[in-house]
């Protein structure tokens, strides 16, 4: 074995036993994601077919896409007035039945006097429903020394066929937190939703002393507390389930201000967390190819943001994907095509329109996979 297969030989073990440690104690150890090990278990991926597939002159964000009824759903905010807190905002649901070619608008919606940003996809018990966080605005745009998370409430848009579409339902307990993914296990439903311990008035924003908590659910729409992610510093988190009942997650931030790996043993068991050593805006967690997908925001100080995809391992993140992408970007989602190839959509800012303004649109792009 040469020095420098040895030395990350000896590498792996480290990041491993620091692993192991993490997840039995619960104390946060840095796994180094910078370094790379090679692998007979992971494809090579090329990312093909690029494109622009939503951009209407509004900013355009926070992507989800799922399967249901045998077309591929994809959902994302748009608004007149920008990213930030506006009752101008909703939710356009789109779907395509030709593997992601051509694309239909099916529903939109919005929520009056609130902002919606963030939907999220959830199949269950053959329903689909999709998620939004709702800031408070009131009539117009407000301020941003006026958020206030105590004010958050989680709303609901559902359908049985992908036609008929619910109006928006309130989503009950969710008053005061800020709802993001959700995932099934058994019977029930379980989703993210952050806030402030005991509803405390603190500052407007969101700070340290924000938890984020795993609710829980028999119908999708009437929610109770149900575990702890992380007491402090609580952000969005995806999260899914084992079929023994086993739960992971990829947590945005954490007390280092980088993304976490979170691991329980049931619904309901408490969350451990492992450093990741990277922050990772807009999280997602996917499976492909027979291992999890993580992707996000990359934010590396003194680099430029980036859509990234990484292959989660026991010894840390790998790289899989770039996506083209700058500025205003991230929240992808991602699905598995037919072909066994994966398709994968994000926002970004990084392309102007004929007058040279900077866009904000969604974006799509195939990920093929080959054996080394």
């Amino acid at each position: 074995m040469s020095d420098r297969n040895s030395g990350q030989a000896i590498e792996r073990r480290d990041a491993l036993r620091r692993l192991s440690v993490a997840a039995a104690t619960g104390v946060a150890a840095t796994l180094n994601v910078h370094e790379t090990w090679a692998s007979e278990t992971l494809p090579a991926v090329e990312v093909r077919n690029v494109r622009r597939v939503f951009h209407n002159g509004e900013h355009n964000a926070f992507t989800d896409m799922c399967w249901y009824r045998g077309r591929i759903w994809l959902t994302f905010r748009s608004c007149p007035d920008g990213h930030m807190v506006h009752p101008t905002s909703r939710i356009l649901i789109l779907s395509s039945g030709d593997g992601g070619a051509t694309w239909d608008q099916q529903h939109e919606f919005r929520v009056p006097l609130r902002d919606t940003r963030d939907p999220h996809f959830l199949v269950f018990r053959d329903r689909l429903f999709v998620y939004t966080g709702t800031w408070y605005s009131g009539k117009t745009t407000l301020p941003r020394d006026q958020y206030d998370l105590n004010l958050h409430l989680g709303y609901a848009v559902f359908s049985d066929d992908g036609d008929l579409w619910s109006e928006p339902q309130m989503l009950e307990g969710t008053f005061g937190h800020y709802i993001w993914r959700a995932a099934v296990f058994g019977d029930r439903v379980y989703l993210c939703g952050r806030r402030k311990p005991g509803f405390e008035v603190l500052a407007r924003g969101e700070g340290r002393r924000v938890e984020s908590l795993m609710l829980e659910s028999e119908d999708g729409l009437i929610w109770n507390s149900c575990a702890v992610f992380q007491a402090v510093n609580g952000d969005e988190t995806a999260f899914r389930f084992e079929s023994d009942g086993r739960g992971i997650g990829i947590a945005r931030a954490g007390g280092g201000g980088t993304a976490g790996l979170l691991r329980c043993s049931a619904p309901g068991q408490p969350w451990t967390r492992t450093d990741l050593g990277v922050a990772i805006g807009g999280p997602l967690l996917s499976r492909w190819q027979g291992n999890d997908v993580v992707g996000g925001r990359r934010m590396i100080a003194g680099q430029p943001s980036r859509t990234q995809l990484w292959w989660l391992q026991q010894d840390g993140l790998r790289p899989l994907a770039e996506l083209p992408s700058d500025g205003d970007n991230s929240y992808p989602g991602l699905v598995t095509l037919t072909s066994g190839n994966a398709l994968v959509s994000w926002y970004s800012s990084h392309e102007a329109d004929s007058t040279g303004q900077r866009i904000t649109a969604i974006y799509l792009a195939e990920l093929v996979a080959s054996s080394r």
